[in-house]
């Protein structure tokens, strides 16, 4: 069954078109990618999919549901959640105090009772904060948690991302170039914390990467665009071996990675 359903998306800014017809499904319980080259247009389509932009046309379903004009933070309320190419964490704050902002959405007791400090306040604090933890545990930080966040290595740094990502309690996990400036090691490590996630959280992910290596590892589905228009989709070894996507990464960084 598809979680999430992307059909005709079209997207233009000033007359450029941005985003073509883009047709796609994303399965429950599976990993997928979208990858293209630089300016494909990956990042308007994540952006698109969480709310930051409005699409000219097209549909998009989550869950059985539209998300066509919900704002951001209703759509993370749904469960899909969503990490940035560069880092928006919350620096002068702790690194359990970061995972803690994710669960926000999750919040019901609102200002009054924070500040009459009730009953039901401090026990949607107290799971606030045991839910946090339990998302730093499984991303290796737990240990870390009373650290600035801009203490911490950048690879670290990344993992508080994921954190706070998965306190939101997603179905749907999109990840935007999660492996940027990772090192071999953490690249490594991450492959299998992508897996993790999905195997033993039962969250959906679709994923944003330069890295073939990485993409090539983890996906079951793999869609590949170029100017926004989707030139190929299907398993990692179709993909590598389609002809329109070897001719789109020619020339490019991306290539000698994809041949």
């Amino acid at each position: 069954m598809a979680l999430l359903e992307v059909a005709n998306l079209g997207l233009s800014f000033s007359g450029l078109q941005v985003i073509q017809k883009l047709s796609f499904a994303v399965e429950q319980g599976t990993i997928a990618s979208l990858i293209g080259p630089n300016g494909a247009g990956k990042t308007s389509v994540f952006n698109c999919l969480t709310g930051f932009y409005r699409p000219d046309s097209g549909r998009i379903d989550f869950n059985g549901h539209s998300v066509i004009r919900r704002k951001p933070h209703k759509i993370t309320r749904a469960g899909m959640a969503r990490t940035f190419q560069n880092l928006r964490l919350f620096k002068s704050m702790t690194v359990l105090e970061n995972v803690k902002s994710g669960m926000h959405c999750r919040t019901s007791t609102g200002a009054l009772g924070a500040v009459l400090q009730t009953g039901s306040q401090r026990r949607e604090e107290a799971l606030i904060t045991s839910v946090s933890e339990e998302c730093l545990a499984f991303v290796g930080l737990l240990e870390q948690k009373d650290r600035r966040a801009d203490t911490l290595a950048y690879g670290d740094q990344r993992r508080v991302e994921w954190a706070r990502a998965l306190a939101t309690k997603p179905k749907l996990l999109l990840l935007d170039e999660p492996a940027a400036g990772l090192n071999f090691d953490e690249k490594k490590e991450l492959i299998t914390l992508i897996l993790r996630i999905r195997d033993e959280l039962g969250i959906t992910i679709l994923l944003i990467e330069h890295d073939m290596g990485l993409v090539m590892k983890v996906s079951e589905m793999i869609t590949v665009i170029d100017y926004g228009a989707k030139i190929a989709e299907g398993t990692a070894e179709n993909v590598q071996n389609n002809p329109k996507v070897i001719e789109a990464y020619l020339g490019s960084e991306d290539g000698e990675d994809v041949l």
